[in-house]
C-alpha cells in the first residue's frame, strides 16, 4: 500500500486546500545522458474531484511541501505568459535576436499593464459589463474581456458616436451598434 501523507497546502486558487502527496526519489534517464537523480511528488485531491499531479525537482533533499509550493507559486507567472502568448503575440515575434525579444517582451507586458489599467480607469470599481454564457455564470473578467471592454468602449465614442450637434441623424442606431460590436470583439 502507498503511504500517503495528507496536509494542508496554498493550492493554485490561492486558498488552502487538503492534499495527499507521496514522494520519493528516483532517477531520470534518457538515451545517451547520464542518468539523474531527482525527487517526485505525487499529488491527489483526497475528494477525487481534480486528477492527479506530478512535480519533479533534481534538489532530491528539497521537501515534497516545498516543491509542492515552488510549482504552485509559479502558476501565476506560467498563466502571464499563456496570456501574453494568446493575447500579446509573445512567442510570435519574427525576431529573435537577444537585443529584439529584450525589447519587445517588456514592451508587450508594458501593453498588457495599460489595458488593464485603462479599463479600470473607465469603470472604476463598478462592474465590469461581462458577457455571460447561459451554462455558467461569469464573475471575473479575463484579460481576453478586459481587452474586449476596451476595444468597444474606443469603437463605440471613437468611430461610431454621433456628433452632437445632430439629433436626427446616427452613424449607426445603438441596438445594431452593440451588436456589431459584439460581433466584431468576440
Amino acid at each position: 500500500a502507498t503511504d500517503w501523507q495528507r496536509g494542508r497546502v496554498k493550492w493554485y486558487n490561492g486558498k488552502t486546500e487538503v492534499i495527499d502527496w507521496v514522494s520519493d526519489v528516483s532517477f531520470w534517464y534518457s538515451t545517451g545522458t547520464r542518468p539523474l537523480l531527482l525527487r517526485w511528488v505525487l499529488v491527489r485531491d483526497p475528494s477525487g474531484v481534480h486528477e492527479p499531479v506530478a512535480f519533479f525537482s533534481t534538489d532530491i533533499h528539497q521537501a515534497p511541501r516545498s516543491i509542492i509550493a515552488s510549482f504552485v507559486k509559479r502558476w501565476a507567472i506560467e498563466v502571464t505568459f499563456e496570456v501574453g502568448r494568446a493575447h500579446l503575440g509573445i512567442e510570435t515575434q519574427r525576431q529573435w535576436s537577444d537585443n529584439a525579444i529584450e525589447r519587445t517582451t517588456p514592451a508587450l507586458f508594458g501593453i498588457f499593464s495599460i489595458v488593464v489599467l485603462m479599463v479600470y480607469a473607465l469603470f472604476g470599481k463598478q462592474p465590469l459589463p461581462l458577457p455571460q454564457a447561459a451554462w455558467y455564470p461569469k464573475s471575473h473578467a479575463t484579460f481576453h474581456d478586459i481587452i474586449a471592454i476596451l476595444r468597444c468602449h474606443l469603437w463605440q465614442h471613437l468611430l461610431f458616436q454621433t456628433p452632437a450637434d445632430s439629433t436626427n441623424v446616427w452613424k449607426c442606431k445603438p441596438p445594431k451598434l452593440r451588436h456589431l460590436l459584439s460581433s466584431a470583439i468576440y
